[in-house]
Protein backbone atom coordinates (compact mmCIF):
# COMPACT_ATOMS: atom_id res chain seq x y z
CA UNK A 1 0.00 0.00 0.00
CA UNK A 2 1.24 3.48 -0.85
CA UNK A 3 1.81 5.98 1.93
CA UNK A 4 2.34 9.17 -0.10
CA UNK A 5 0.08 10.62 -2.78
CA UNK A 6 0.15 13.51 -5.25
CA UNK A 7 -3.04 15.42 -6.07
CA UNK A 8 -1.81 15.87 -9.65
CA UNK A 9 -1.28 12.12 -10.07
CA UNK A 10 -4.68 11.31 -8.55
CA UNK A 11 -6.39 13.81 -10.91
CA UNK A 12 -5.00 11.87 -13.87
CA UNK A 13 -6.97 8.80 -12.70
CA UNK A 14 -10.35 10.58 -13.05
CA UNK A 15 -12.18 8.98 -15.98
CA UNK A 16 -15.79 8.64 -17.07
CA UNK A 17 -18.96 10.43 -16.03
CA UNK A 18 -18.17 10.61 -12.30
CA UNK A 19 -15.34 13.09 -11.63
CA UNK A 20 -13.97 11.06 -8.70
CA UNK A 21 -10.81 9.00 -8.28
CA UNK A 22 -10.26 6.82 -5.23
CA UNK A 23 -6.63 6.54 -4.12
CA UNK A 24 -6.84 4.72 -0.78
CA UNK A 25 -9.08 1.97 0.57
CA UNK A 26 -8.79 0.15 3.88
CA UNK A 27 -11.73 -1.28 5.87
CA UNK A 28 -11.93 1.75 8.17
CA UNK A 29 -12.00 4.37 5.39
CA UNK A 30 -11.59 5.20 1.74
CA UNK A 31 -10.23 8.42 0.25
CA UNK A 32 -10.60 10.05 -3.12
CA UNK A 33 -10.41 13.25 -5.08
CA UNK A 34 -13.62 14.87 -6.39
CA UNK A 35 -13.37 17.55 -9.09
CA UNK A 36 -16.24 19.63 -10.50
CA UNK A 37 -15.91 22.21 -13.27
CA UNK A 38 -17.60 25.65 -13.24
CA UNK A 39 -21.29 25.26 -13.97
CA UNK A 40 -21.16 21.46 -13.65
CA UNK A 41 -23.98 19.78 -11.75
CA UNK A 42 -23.10 17.69 -8.68
CA UNK A 43 -24.85 14.37 -9.41
CA UNK A 44 -23.99 12.54 -6.19
CA UNK A 45 -26.60 11.04 -3.91
CA UNK A 46 -26.47 10.48 -0.15
CA UNK A 47 -23.96 7.82 0.88
CA UNK A 48 -24.16 4.99 3.41
CA UNK A 49 -20.95 6.24 5.04
CA UNK A 50 -20.03 9.35 6.99
CA UNK A 51 -17.79 11.60 4.95
CA UNK A 52 -15.45 14.52 5.28
CA UNK A 53 -14.66 16.94 2.47
CA UNK A 54 -11.49 19.02 2.62
CA UNK A 55 -11.73 21.88 0.15
CA UNK A 56 -8.43 22.21 -1.74
CA UNK A 57 -9.33 24.84 -4.36
CA UNK A 58 -12.13 26.53 -6.26
CA UNK A 59 -15.23 28.58 -5.51
CA UNK A 60 -18.67 27.11 -4.80
CA UNK A 61 -21.50 26.59 -2.33
CA UNK A 62 -22.72 23.45 -0.58
CA UNK A 63 -26.20 22.64 0.66
CA UNK A 64 -26.51 20.04 3.43
CA UNK A 65 -29.85 18.74 4.65
CA UNK A 66 -29.02 16.91 7.87
CA UNK A 67 -31.58 14.78 9.65
CA UNK A 68 -33.64 16.69 12.25
CA UNK A 69 -32.17 20.08 11.27
CA UNK A 70 -33.11 22.73 8.73
CA UNK A 71 -31.08 22.62 5.49
CA UNK A 72 -27.94 24.74 5.54
CA UNK A 73 -26.37 26.44 2.52
CA UNK A 74 -22.84 27.83 2.75
CA UNK A 75 -20.18 29.42 0.61
CA UNK A 76 -17.03 27.31 0.79
CA UNK A 77 -13.42 28.32 0.28
CA UNK A 78 -10.04 26.58 0.23
CA UNK A 79 -9.16 25.22 3.66
CA UNK A 80 -12.77 24.55 4.73
CA UNK A 81 -13.64 21.14 6.15
CA UNK A 82 -17.19 19.81 5.79
CA UNK A 83 -18.66 16.82 7.64
CA UNK A 84 -21.67 15.05 6.12
CA UNK A 85 -23.29 12.27 8.12
CA UNK A 86 -24.32 9.05 6.39
CA UNK A 87 -27.60 9.40 4.45
CA UNK A 88 -27.69 13.23 4.65
CA UNK A 89 -28.60 15.00 1.40
CA UNK A 90 -25.81 17.26 0.13
CA UNK A 91 -24.93 19.00 -3.13
CA UNK A 92 -22.23 21.37 -4.31
CA UNK A 93 -23.67 24.17 -6.46
CA UNK A 94 -22.96 27.62 -7.89
CA UNK A 95 -19.48 26.45 -8.89
CA UNK A 96 -17.61 29.39 -10.42
CA UNK A 97 -14.04 28.04 -10.28
CA UNK A 98 -12.87 24.44 -10.65
CA UNK A 99 -13.74 22.71 -7.39
CA UNK A 100 -11.14 20.23 -6.06
CA UNK A 101 -12.04 18.28 -2.92
CA UNK A 102 -10.33 15.59 -0.87
CA UNK A 103 -13.04 13.15 0.24
CA UNK A 104 -12.78 10.68 3.15
CA UNK A 105 -15.47 8.03 3.66
CA UNK A 106 -15.70 6.11 6.95
CA UNK A 107 -15.99 3.19 6.89
CA UNK A 108 -14.74 2.57 3.35
CA UNK A 109 -17.19 3.40 0.58
CA UNK A 110 -18.78 0.29 -0.89
CA UNK A 111 -19.37 -0.42 -4.55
Amino acid sequence: MENFFSVDEIRQRIRGPIPYAEFLRIPAMSCGLYVLEPGEEDMQRPHDQDEIYYFLSGAAHIRVAAANRPPEDRTIAPGHVIFVAAHDEHKFHSITQELVLLVVFAPAMTG
